[in-house]
């Protein structure tokens, strides 16, 4: 069974929503950092912490959905795919970060540090995989002569 041959119009559609997936991704991570500054203002004020705490679990959602349904190119190397998909695990940490501030806000009855420390971890894990995966994305690409859809 043959794989359609790509259009060049194909190609330009593809690139246009891959490049709207990675400014939805941003997107996503502003708004886990603009979360994530709650432990650090007043710990006293319970409504600025939920609606931080919702403020960060739409980052993440956000940032995951972009992450998977921005695709990659399956002309690109296996290697450069490989990292595109790194990228996911980072958008899942940050989910499973979601999750534990969610859980530990429900399980104690008032907010602390101590609630916020798995929370801060996932994140931390989250950001580790995204900032590595940038890096050998942007080495793989430049050993591969660099993106064919940004020579123009």
């Amino acid at each position: 069974m043959k794989k359609k041959q790509d259009t060049p119009d194909r190609k330009k559609i593809r690139e246009r929503i891959r490049r709207a997936m990675e400014r939805t991704a941003t997107f996503g991570l502003l708004l886990l950092a603009i979360g994530l500054v709650a432990p650090f203002t007043d710990l006293s004020n319970t409504a600025m912490m939920a609606a931080f705490k919702w403020i960060f679990g739409a980052g993440s959602l956000i940032y995951l959905a972009a992450r998977i349904f921005g695709g990659t190119d399956p002309e690109a190397s296996v290697r450069l795919r490989r990292l595109h998909r790194m990228e996911i695990w980072a958008g899942v940490a940050f989910c499973v970060a979601t999750f534990f501030w969610f859980y530990n806000t429900s399980r104690y009855p008032y907010m602390s540090l101590a609630v916020m420390r798995d929370t801060v971890v996932f994140t931390l894990a989250g950001a580790l995989i995204q900032i590595i995966a940038a890096w050998m994305i942007a080495s793989q690409m430049k050993k591969e002569g660099g993106n064919p859809a940004d020579k123009k």
